[in-house]
C-alpha cells in the first residue's frame, strides 16, 4: 500500500508535521485527522501514567491489515498511522490517524473505522498507573460497541 504509512514508536510525533505530510496531493478534497492522548481518569481512577507495550511486527502487521481493510470500505488516498509505545506522562499524544479522500465523508468513516478497530483490534498491552496502583486495562465495552457497528 503506497499511500499507507505505519509507524510504532516510542517518540513523539507533530501534528503539524503530519498534517503537511497529508495535504501535499492536491487530489485530495478531505483531510480528517485523530490524535488520542493520556488523560487523567479512567474507570474512576486517577491515573498518573501509562505504560503501551507491544509485540514488534505482529502490531504493524495488524496496522497494515487494518489500513487495507478501510481501503476495502472507503476510496482513501492516504493513511497515516502513527501509535507510541513506552511509558507517558499525562496529557502526552499516545495515537495519530490521518486519513485523505476526494470527499470528506470517506475521510470521516476512514478514520474513525481506524480507530475503532485499532483500540479492539490492535496487540496493545496498556498499563496505567493509578491512585489504587497499577492497573492492565482491556478494551472497553464501548470500544466493543463501536467496534461491531461497522461489521
Amino acid at each position: 500500500m503506497e499511500n499507507t504509512h505505519i509507524l510504532v514508536q516510542q517518540a513523539d510525533f507533530n501534528v503539524a508535521d503530519e498534517y503537511t505530510q497529508l495535504s501535499q496531493d492536491d487530489s485530495d478534497g478531505a483531510i480528517v485527522t485523530f490524535v488520542g492522548k493520556v488523560r487523567n481518569r479512567n474507570e474512576g481512577n486517577d491515573v498518573s501514567q501509562l505504560t503501551l507495550e507491544h509485540y514488534p511486527g505482529m502490531t504493524e502487521k495488524v496496522l497494515q491489515e487494518l489500513a487495507l481493510e478501510a481501503r476495502e470500505r472507503w476510496s482513501l488516498n492516504h493513511i497515516r498511522i502513527i501509535h507510541r509505545v513506552g511509558t507517558m506522562e499525562l496529557g502526552e499524544q499516545i495515537v495519530f490517524i490521518g486519513v485523505t479522500s476526494q470527499h470528506r465523508q470517506a475521510a470521516f468513516d476512514g478514520c474513525e473505522f481506524l480507530i475503532d478497530f485499532l483500540k479492539t483490534k490492535a496487540p496493545f498491552w496498556k498499563l496505567e498507573a493509578t491512585d489504587k496502583g497499577d492497573k492492565w486495562v482491556d478494551a472497553r465495552e464501548t470500544d466493543q460497541h463501536a467496534t461491531s457497528l461497522w461489521q
